[in-house]
């Protein structure tokens, strides 16, 4: 179907960053990913295991729905037919998957994030043509999805999560991939009208309350019951972009633009100062030492500057992407110690700082940023060991394989890594 979201919102023009020997390297990379993951295989549940099989061998974040992106884009890139029908068989078993076993209904790792893969990689497979002549296929294979979502959400009091990864975050995103269709507006009204009534308001300022249990269990025990994340994947920075795209669609302006506008002020004041290389910390909250977190997509400066600034695009903040621009600008002085990145997956990894740079630069960011993403990019690289198939160990999108590869292709090629509207941070260009 046609998607209007991204029609309106696309990059003119996508540059491949990096060349010569690092790009070379780059390609190795990509090819080994392709080879290790060949032979992939979500294999069979455990009875005692379904919640971990769910997660690495269907699901968007670990598993084969995640991988049929990576293979999906390799087709785009390449033209090669093979690379197609494995996304194609890869998500076909993650559809079995939920035939034959209840899940839950979160992005990341529950059963929208399957129907997500599925929308996206319908219009990537079959080509633009079909998608730019708006023509609606005779069957809606998600809409089953919508309709289970919509009898959730429509309680009157939402109990659950907002985040991204898990919440009602990740459902508007979900929403947004198959916008334009009435189910999926309805889908994002009602996420809207959730954190409406889920919002805490301090006269101008709005924020969320975090809830300890999508905390990981050391984090749990050492979080306070009352604390606010400021993380992408599980804060109100992700709050912030979906806001805006619900405010540039038109879509519960009356609620979202105010709670959108109250969000980033609250947001803006969070930033720590007199800090070197980074201003906000994960989380806040009594009894919570605010410290500086890592810098990565999940938590920390590059991620809020590239939710903020995707957000200031959308609407039409000038003042939010100056600041975004400066938050994002901070960042890149951090070392690699000061980072605190010790692996290369897009969750909080080398690569996943190098993709968000890029994705600043691509959107007229500046020369610092191509730079920085290419620091990182050369840094990411670098921790490869080519005599292990680490490949195989983590597999997934978020913090394996699939995830490195995506990146690096949107690296080395022209095509735009249209994906990482998961990751909220598909930045427009300035108008």
């Amino acid at each position: 179907m046609s998607n209007e979201r991204w029609l309106t919102m696309k990059p003119r023009l996508w540059r491949p960053l990096l060349d010569g020997d690092l790009a070379v390297q780059a390609w190795e990379a990509v090819n080994a990913i392709a080879l290790a993951l060949e032979t992939w295989s979500r294999g069979d549940p455990k009875e005692d295991q379904i919640e971990t099989w769910l997660d690495r061998g269907v699901s968007l974040s670990g598993g084969a729905a995640g991988q049929a992106l990576f293979q999906g884009y390799l087709f785009k890139v390449t033209g090669a037919e093979r690379h197609a029908a494995r996304a194609q068989q890869l998500l076909d078993e993650a559809i079995e998957a939920l035939a034959m076993t209840p899940m839950h209904p979160g992005l990341y790792s529950g059963f929208t994030g399957v129907a997500w893969a599925a929308e996206h990689l319908g219009c990537l497979l079959d080509g633009e043509e079909e998608q730019e002549a708006g023509e609606v296929e005779d069957e809606d294979m998600s809409e089953e999805i919508d309709q289970a979502l919509l009898t959730a959400l429509d309680r009157f009091s939402w109990a659950g999560n907002y985040d991204l990864v898990s919440g009602l975050v990740g459902f508007g995103v979900y929403a947004l991939e198959r916008f334009p269709r009435p189910t999926a507006v309805r889908c994002l009204e009602a996420v809207v009208d959730r954190l409406d009534e889920s919002a805490e308001r301090n006269g101008q300022e709005v924020t969320w309350l975090g809830p300890t249990e999508a905390l990981s269990g050391a984090d749990q025990e050492r979080t306070p019951h009352i604390y606010y994340d400021l993380g992408v994947a599980h804060g109100v920075p992700g709050v912030i972009a979906l806001l805006a795209d619900a405010c540039r669609l038109g879509v519960r302006q009356d609620r979202a633009r105010p709670l959108l506008e109250g969000a980033v002020r609250w947001l803006m004041l969070q930033a720590l100062s007199g800090q070197r290389g980074a201003c906000y910390p994960s989380r806040i909250g009594p009894g919570i030492e605010a410290t500086p977190s890592r810098l990565a997509w999940c938590y920390g400066d590059p991620g809020v500057a590239a939710t903020l600034l995707y957000a200031a695009r959308a609407v039409g903040m000038k003042e939010w992407e100056d600041t975004a621009l400066a938050i994002a600008a901070h960042a890149v002085n951090s070392t690699p110690e000061d980072a605190g990145v010790q692996d290369m997956g897009l969750c909080h990894g080398a690569l996943g700082l190098a993709h968000l740079y890029n994705r600043i630069y691509q959107a007229g960011g500046g020369e610092l940023f191509a730079d920085a993403a290419r620091r990182w990019y050369r840094l990411g690289l670098a921790m490869r060991e080519p005599s292990q198939l680490v490949w195989a160990t983590d597999s997934g999108f978020l913090t394996g394989a699939a995830g490195v590869g995506l990146a690096l292709l949107a690296a080395v090629t022209p095509v735009e890594p249209e994906w990482d509207r998961l990751l909220l941070v598909a930045i427009p260009p300035r108008e």
